[in-house]
């Protein structure tokens, strides 16, 4: 149980790798607050996690709404009276667009969603942890945020923008017992590729040629492990850091 009594949020947990981490959070002892736009799906999974002994509630969030994610931290407050760990973990994809092609308004939404709105979920959950003494983030990221190949511009930009932004947390907060780091998955089952529409023919095109490289495709699972060792006491001395989960994709 190595999460034991530990608070966590996960956002995007209706599915896929969120889906994956509430439940491996839950099985490790930990009270989980399900975060997704889609507030049936995320139920769902509060029910089933309350179902096998684990403390739960699902929240509908859309996490571009500063509001809404403030909402969600209020919400967790008053279900479980504090909060251990944040799992950044909701995200949406391009269209495989290079520069050339992108639109102004598929930009500021990629970047509303996979990067404002991880920057206010962490304000609000710094600040928590300053008072509370600790506490620990993951953000789920992408193999997109460390190479140039792996989606479209807007894509590749919002994540490259989240690495950062998780090494100066970790950095600025290194010595108030505040641990920050991000997970990089590689190509994962997971139905991300729903939210991608009008696809440029010659963005994929060139992403694709990266994806001869790829070992195989991940399960959701094998993340959730991931993170639960960063959110765990296990991971107490590893801060700043980006951890590769991709099967080997990145080391070629």
């Amino acid at each position: 149980m190595r999460l034991q009594d530990k608070v966590a949020i996960v956002t995007g947990a209706a599915s896929g790798m969120g889906k994956a981490i509430a439940e491996a959070y839950a099985r490790e002892g930990a009270k989980v607050v399900v975060s997704d736009l889609n507030i049936e799906g995320a139920e769902e999974v509060a029910a089933n996690l309350k179902a096998n002994g684990a403390e739960a509630f699902a929240i509908k969030t859309n996490v571009s709404v500063e509001e809404e994610v403030e909402q969600l931290f209020e919400e967790t407050k008053k279900n479980f009276g504090k909060l251990d760990i944040l799992v950044n973990n909701a995200g949406i994809m391009d269209g495989m667009e290079p520069v050339g092609e992108i639109s102004n308004e598929r930009w500021e939404m990629l970047f509303a969603v996979n990067t404002t709105a991880v920057m206010k979920s962490m304000r609000l959950a710094v600040n928590l942890f300053l008072e509370q003494g600790h506490g620990t983030i993951v953000n789920n990221i992408s193999a997109g945020g460390l190479y140039g190949g792996r989606a479209g511009a807007a894509y590749t930009a919002s994540k490259h923008a989240v690495v950062g932004l998780t090494k100066n947390t970790a950095f600025m907060y290194a010595d108030k017992n505040i641990r920050t780091n991000g997970i990089a998955p590689g190509a994962v089952k997971t139905n991300i590729a729903s939210s991608m529409k009008n696809m440029s023919e010659f963005g994929a095109g060139r992403q694709s040629q990266g994806m001869s490289l790829n070992p195989r495709a991940g399960e959701p699972e094998e993340i959730a492990e991931a993170a639960v060792f960063l959110g765990s006491d296990e991971a107490s001395f590893v801060n700043g850091q980006v951890l590769a989960a991709d099967g080997g994709w990145t080391a070629y």
